[in-house]
């Protein structure tokens, strides 16, 4: 997360300058995540807003939260 962040992995993050965290799920394993992530990829725009917005209303940087002790 603090590679994208300060955009030392090339990416969706560094190519467009999004830092902010809006959204994370945990998950049980890595094959999991992947897995999560590669199908909401094939999710529409509206979809994900909505995922957030449950989320996180306020669209709140919620990199302090799980980035630090």
């Amino acid at each position: 997360m603090w590679e994208h962040r300060n955009d030392v992995v090339d990416g969706f993050t560094k190519k467009y300058g999004c830092h902010t965290l809006v959204w994370y799920e945990a998950q049980s394993d890595w094959e999991a995540a992947r897995q999560r992530e590669l199908r909401m990829k094939e999710w529409k725009r509206a979809w994900k807003v909505r995922e957030i917005e449950g989320f996180n209303p306020g669209w709140e940087d919620l990199y302090d939260r799980i980035a630090l002790p």
